[in-house]
C-alpha cells in the first residue's frame, strides 16, 4: 500500500460513546506503537468512573475489555481479550468484551511490516528504519483495520502492556486506601491480595483508581509466568457458537425493525436502466420497493418476504464495463505482458539474462481463476437514519471506511454515521469490501426513523462479491549441473489491493505490492533471479482473498521451483532445504521434513509433493501426500511447520492452520468464478464446491517460535497448500497441473 497515496487524504473519525467505567491500557510500549491521540472511552463516562485509555474499562458493576479488531472466525473475540485477563489476572467469566469503535486510538501496528518495500526476512538496518517511518505514518493516519494476518503481531505487545498498566494501578488505588506499600500487594482472580489475605475486588477499587495517575511504566510478564496464554484453552467463543446462542450480525433484532433485500446489476459496478415491479408489489408482506443506486430493494415484514418479491422483479441492467465472456478475461491476461502494464520489476538479482541461456531451459505457464469469498453468513447489516445522522451495525473490518461510505452514499458526513461492529460469520476478505453498506444506507435513508435490516440472498451474494484476483504466470528458469542457475518469474493479473482502495474512497498509482506476495519473497539461494508482475486493465474487479497475491503467486512459484528441482535430478526437499538462505526458514523446510519422515519417492502410485511460502512475514511448509486410486487421486495426510515466533493460544493457532489448509486445498481443487453475459454463472455453494469432509486428510501441525518477531497465521497456511499437492500429484502420476481449479484435469475421491 503506498503510503504517500494514503496520505493524500485525511481519515475522518467519529467518536465512540460507551458506558462509563475506569479504564487502563498503555500507550507507551515497548513495542515502539507510537501514542494516539484520543481516547475513545472518554465519551459518557458515568459516576466514579475514568478512563485512562481504550482497552480495559472497570465500572463499579463489571470489568469490560475491549477487542480493536473485528472478529471474523479467526478468535478476536477471545484471544485479544485473554492478553489483557492474562496481565491482569483475570479469569474467563470475569469480564464481558465489546469491539472497539472507529477511532485512531486503535491504529494497525501490524502493517508496518507488510507495507515497508522490503521482504520480511530482511532485519537490516534499512529495512528496520522503514519499518520505523511506516509505522509513524501508521499512527498519524490512524489506518484501523484488521487483515494480512495482523491481529497478534499488532496487539501483542499493546494489549499486554494495557493489562499490566491496570493490574499496577489497581494496586496503587488499593495501597493508597490500605496503607500500604505496593510491592507488599499482589493480585489474584480479579482482586488484589492485601499482606493479610484480605482481598479487594477490582470493581470495588474503580473510584479510586480513578483519582490517581496510572502506572504508565508497568511491564508485561516473561511468558515463563504465563497462566492463560501459551497453554491449550477453550476459546471464549466456543461455548456459545455451539450451542446458539451468541449473536451474529444476521441475527440481530431491533423494535419497530423493517426487513429488505436487493437485486442488484450482477454486471459489477454498472447501473439500473429499468424495472417492472407489478408482480412484486403484490406479494405478502411487502411494505415498500425502492430504486437504489445500481439496482432495487423490497422492504417487507421479514426477510423471506423481501427476498421473495425482489427476485419477481424484472431487471434491465446496463451492460458490463468488463469482457462479458469468461474467454475473454483470459485474453485479456494472455496479452498483458506489455510494457504498459508493466507493475513493477520487484526484485532483481544476478545477469538473468545470462543465466537463462545457461544449461537446460525450463519454462511453464500457470492460471488462477476468479474465486467468491462465500462465507457462511450472507451480506447484513442493520441502519437507522435520523435527521440527525446515521446508525449501522455491521460486521466489518475497516470501522472508519464503513463511515465514509455510509455517509457519503446519503449525504452525511463521516463522524454523524455511528458504527457498531458485530460478531460476524466468515469474511475471508468479503468483509473489506462495503457492497452491503452504501445500498443499506441508501434504503435506509429512504425509510428514515424506521430500523431496516437488509440480508443478500446467498445468490445476491455471489453475484455482488467482489472475487479474487484472476492471474496468469509465465515462468522461465535454467538448471545446469544438478543447480538452478536462473529463475525469471512474471505474472499478470488483476489488481485486488488497488481495487480496494479505489473503493475506499483512497485510490493509489502505486504497483499493487499484494501481487508481489509469493513472486519476489522467494528465499532460495539462485544467481540470477527476477520477479515482475503486470496489471491487467479492463477486467471485473477483484480485491483481498484470504491470503490476497499469495494465493495464486505461491501456487505459481513454488509449482515452479519444483519443476526446476526435478529438471536439476534433485530431491524436492533436500533441494529446498539446501537452498534456502535464512536459517529460521530453513529451519522450517526441516522441521516438516522430520515431521513427514521424509525419505524420497514412494513409489505404487503414492506421492508427496512440498511447498514452502511467506506470507505476511510468517514461512509456512507444508508437505501433502496422496494416493492414485481408481476414481481418482486421494489426499492422504498433510504435514504443516509454521514459525510465528511465538504461540499465544495453541488451539486456535492448531485450527487456524488446519483451516487455512483445508481452505486452500478445497478450492485449488474444485473452485472457480466463470462469467457469461457480464454475470458470474456460480451463485450458490453447489456450483462453487468447498472440501468435503470425507476428502479432508489428517493434517499435522507445528509451531515454530525461532522468528524474531511475533506473526500471524490466519492466512500464511493458504498459499502452500495448492503447490505441495501440485507437486504430490506429479510425485504420485508424473502429471503436471498448472492451472486452478485441478478438477478439470484430475478426478478426487
Amino acid at each position: 500500500m503506498g503510503r504517500q497515496n494514503l496520505s493524500r487524504r485525511a481519515f475522518v473519525f467519529g467518536s465512540a460513546a460507551v458506558a462509563g467505567g475506569v479504564a487502563f491500557g498503555s500507550y507507551a510500549e515497548a513495542a515502539q506503537t507510537a501514542t494516539a491521540s484520543d481516547n475513545p472511552l472518554t465519551a459518557d463516562l458515568g459516576p466514579n468512573s475514568v478512563t485512562f485509555n481504550p482497552w480495559v474499562e472497570i465500572s463499579p458493576e463489571k470489568i469490560t475489555l475491549i477487542a480493536q479488531h473485528a472478529d471474523i472466525g479467526q478468535g478476536v473475540g477471545s484471544v485479544q481479550p485473554i492478553m489483557i485477563a492474562e496481565e491482569m489476572d483475570l479469569d474467563p467469566g470475569q469480564f464481558e468484551i465489546r469491539f472497539a469503535g472507529p477511532s485512531p486510538a486503535y491504529f494497525n501496528t501490524g502493517f508496518a511490516d507488510e507495507f515497508a518495500p522490503f521482504v520480511a526476512a530482511d532485519q537490516s538496518p534499512a529495512a528496520e528504519e522503514a519499518r520505523a517511518a511506516t509505522l509513524e505514518y501508521l499512527r498519524k493516519t490512524g489506518l484501523q483495520m484488521t487483515g494480512g494476518s495482523s491481529t497478534i503481531p499488532d496487539t501483542y505487545q499493546k494489549l499486554r502492556v494495557a493489562g499490566a498498566v491496570a493490574r499496577e494501578t489497581l494496586k496503587a488505588a488499593a495501597a493508597k486506601r490500605a496503607g500500604v506499600a505496593i510491592a507488599d500487594l499482589r493480585t489474584q482472580s480479579g482482586h488484589v491480595v492485601l499482606p493479610d489475605g484480605k482481598k479487594i475486588a477490582y470493581l470495588e477499587l474503580a473510584a479510586d483508581a480513578a483519582k490517581i495517575a496510572p502506572v504508565l511504566d508497568a511491564k508485561p510478564r516473561d511468558p515463563s509466568q504465563w497462566r492463560l496464554l501459551g497453554k491449550p484453552m477453550t476459546r471464549l467463543d466456543v461455548r456459545s457458537k455451539v450451542m446458539g446462542e451468541l449473536k451474529f450480525g444476521i441475527d440481530m433484532r431491533m423494535d419497530g425493525m423493517l426487513y429488505a433485500s436487493v437485486k442488484l446489476n450482477p454486471n459489477k459496478g454498472q447501473p439500473l436502466k429499468s424495472y417492472d415491479a407489478s408482480k412484486a408489489r403484490t406479494m405478502p408482506g411487502v411494505k415498500k420497493i425502492l430504486e437504489i443506486r445500481n439496482g432495487v430493494a423490497v422492504v417487507a415484514t421479514n426477510s423471506w418476504y423481501a427476498m421473495k418479491a425482489v427476485a419477481a422483479i424484472d431487471c434491465e441492467w446496463a451492460p458490463s464495463a468488463y469482457p462479458s465472456e469468461q474467454a475473454d478475461h483470459w485474453k485479456v491476461l494472455e496479452t498483458s505482458f506489455k510494457p504498459e502494464f508493466l507493475g513493477k520489476e520487484w526484485r532483481k538479482i544476478g545477469d538473468i539474462e545470462a543465466g537463462l541461456k545457461t544449461g537446460t531451459p525450463v519454462e511453464a505457464e500457470y492460471r488462477a481463476p476468479y474465486l467468491a469469498h462465500q462465507p457462511l453468513e450472507p451480506l447484513n447489516g442493520i441502519g437507522h437514519v435520523t435527521d440527525k445522522g446515521m446508525e449501522i451495525w455491521v460486521g466489518h473490518q475497516s470501522p472508519q471506511f464503513v463511515q465514509n461510505i455510509a455517509a457519503a452514499a446519503i449525504g452525511l458526513k463521516p463522524e454523524q454515521v455511528t458504527f457498531h461492529n458485530q460478531w460476524t460469520g466468515g469474511s475471508f476478505g468479503h468483509r473489506l469490501e462495503y457492497e452491503n453498506v452504501r445500498v443499506l444506507a441508501e434504503i435506509a435513508n429512504q425509510m428514515r426513523g424506521t430500523p431496516i435490516k437488509l440480508v443478500f440472498s446467498r445468490e445476491e451474494d455471489f453475484l455482488q462479491d467482489i472475487p479474487r484476483q484472476i492471474a496468469i504466470a509465465r515462468h522461465r528458469g535454467s538448471v545446469d549441473n544438478g543447480k538452478i542457475v536462473a529463475v525469471d518469474l512474471q505474472l499478470a493479473s488483476t489488481t485486488p489491493l488497488k481495487g480496494l482502495l479505489e473503493r475506499s474512497g483512497i485510490p493509489s498509482k502505486d504497483p499493487d505490492g499484494q501481487l508481489a506476495a509469493g513472486l519476489w519473497n522467494v528465499y532460495y539461494d539462485i544467481p540470477n533471479f527476477r520477479g515482475t508482475s503486470y496489471e491487467a486493465q479492463g477486467l471485473s474487479p477483484s480485491t483481498t482473498w484470504r491470503s490476497v497475491g499469495a494465493s495464486t503467486a505461491g501456487f505459481f512459484t513454488e509449482s515452479f521451483i519444483d519443476e526446476l528441482i526435478h529438471a536439476a535430478g534433485l530431491d524436492p526437499m533436500k533441494a529446498r532445504i539446501a537452498m534456502c538462505n535464512v536459517p529460521t526458514y530453513r529451519k522450517v523446510l526441516e522441521t516438516v521434513a522430520e515431521m513427514s519422515d521424509w525419505k524420497g519417492p514412494l513409489g505404487n502410485g503414492r506421492g508427496r509433493g512440498v511447498a514452502f511460502v511467506e506470507a505476511f512475514g510468517t514461512p509456512t511448509a507444508e508437505v501433502v501426500e496422496v494416493t492414485k486410486t481408481d476414481r481418482g487421486i486421494r489426499i492422504d495426510k498433510v504435514w504443516v511447520a509454521v514459525d510465528v515466533g511465538k504461540v499465544v493460544d495453541p488451539v486456535n493457532f492448531e485450527n487456524q492452520v488446519q483451516g487455512g489448509v483445508i481452505w486452500g486445498l478445497g478450492h485449488a481443487i474444485n473452485c472457480e468464478l466463470t462469467y457469461a453475459k457480464g454475470a458470474v454463472q456460480q451463485t450458490n455453494y453447489n456450483h462453487h464446491e468447498a472440501m468435503r469432509i470425507y476428502q479432508c486428510p489428517v493434517i499435522e501441525v507445528r509451531g515454530l517460535e525461532n522468528d524474531p518477531k511475533v506473526r500471524g497465521v490466519g492466512e500464511p497456511p493458504v498459499p502452500p497448500a495448492a503447490p505441495a499437492l501440485a507437486n504430490a500429484i506429479f510425485a504420485a502420476t508424473g502429471q503436471r497441473i498448472r492451472e486452478m481449479p485441478f478438477n478439470k484435469f484430475i478426478d478426487f475421491v
